[in-house]
């Protein structure tokens, strides 16, 4: 079983919302569907912008401390493992909560990243926002987006499990398979000796 660290990403920038509700269990019916695949999901570690949004539009100065609760934030995204990246839509696109805070990566600031995204929307002509926007976002900051986005509209709520559970489990073996290559192909990770089990410096 190949055990992955996992970071959940919420760009609502309201707490309790019902897009942070189906980002929860988005992860829950991925860790399922990909323990099947040989997976196992740590975590998983939790980002609510909710949280510390309120700071956020201040770096735009780069003079600006980011304080260690965002310094954390952005240490959780950018390690290794499973990233799942879960708005709503405004105005077409992700939130601009979300767009402040990964644009405090660098361009490469997501690599060896597996990235999963997820939009929610109120109206159908939005169904393709997380494909258009958010997916090649994430992309270009380094990370691998293997499979499509989940997008669920608003007149699908009352159904977020059923409709998450099939998503899941219809990209689960694509992700798995990424997922272990990653996992066995991270050069950043410290070689250990053999025999006296000291890393390399």
């Amino acid at each position: 079983m190949t055990r992955v660290e996992t970071t959940l990403l919420q760009g609502s920038p309201r707490a309790g919302s019902r897009t942070a509700g189906i980002a929860v269990r988005l992860v829950e019916e991925l860790s399922l569907a990909l323990a099947a695949e040989g997976v196992e999901l740590a975590g998983p570690d939790v980002v609510d912008l909710a949280d510390i949004g309120a700071g956020l539009p201040l770096r735009a100065s780069r003079s600006v401390p980011l304080g260690p609760e965002t310094e954390r934030a952005l240490e959780l995204v950018r390690r290794p493992g499973l990233l799942v990246v879960v708005s709503p839509t405004f105005k077409g696109t992700y939130t601009g909560l979300l767009k402040l805070f990964l644009d405090m990566l660098p361009l490469d600031g997501l690599a060896g990243c597996v990235a999963v995204g997820a939009m929610t929307a109120g109206w159908a002509k939005h169904r393709g926002a997380g494909d258009q926007y958010l997916r090649p976002l994430l992309t270009e900051l380094g990370a691998v987006a293997p499979v499509p986005c989940l997008s669920i509209l608003e007149e699908e709520f009352e159904d977020v499990p059923e409709v998450v559970a099939a998503w899941s489990r219809r990209w689960a073996p694509a992700l798995g398979a990424v997922a272990r290559h990653l996992r066995h192909h991270d050069l950043s990770a410290p070689e250990v000796h053999p025999l006296t089990g000291a890393r390399a410096s």
